[in-house]
């Protein structure tokens, strides 16, 4: 987590306009509506959230990345307990932050837990983690579709 911390005010400019493009290919394929609920699981600096227009929740480790976090409700906390209830989101996405989770497999058993229907996880293709995090995926989830993008495999998933 140091290394975020101490990437924190510089992460947009570096990661932005790649973030965006993983975010427009999932925006193409779920349509939150303006009163459901979307949880954004590693949300960082929360630019995974700002393009939705629905009630936004992000939650990452790293204060120094949620205190840049604007445009919605932002909160500390790691994906292996979230502190909310059994599936009180309509959507819950994780873009490029599946690898950092400490217990991987219990990280996406939380958010198959707080999620009511649609799941979208972006994963870093060369991740050293990625075999084990598509394994895990495919055994907690059912599989919509694969989408792959430049850096990240996208898994569209329903819980």
């Amino acid at each position: 987590m140091d290394y975020y911390s101490e990437l924190s005010k510089s992460y947009n400019e570096l990661h932005k306009k790649e973030q965006l493009n993983k975010i427009n290919i999932i925006k193409q394929n779920i349509k939150p509506k303006k009163h459901e609920i979307l949880l954004d699981v590693g949300c960082g600096t929360g630019i995974s959230t700002s393009p939705f227009n629905c009630i936004k929740i992000g939650v990452d480790p790293s204060i120094k990345m949620l205190k840049q976090a604007k445009d919605a409700f932002y909160m500390k906390s790691y994906a292996e307990k979230l502190p909310f209830k059994d599936r009180c989101f309509d959507y819950v996405i994780s873009v490029t932050a599946v690898h950092n989770f400490k217990d991987i497999k219990k990280g996406l058993e939380e958010i198959k837990r707080v999620a009511k229907k649609d799941v979208v996880l972006s994963v870093m293709k060369r991740s050293s983690k990625f075999s084990e995090i598509e394994k895990s995926i495919m055994s907690i989830f059912k599989l919509k579709k694969i989408i792959e993008e430049e850096k990240d495999i996208i898994f569209f998933l329903k819980r």
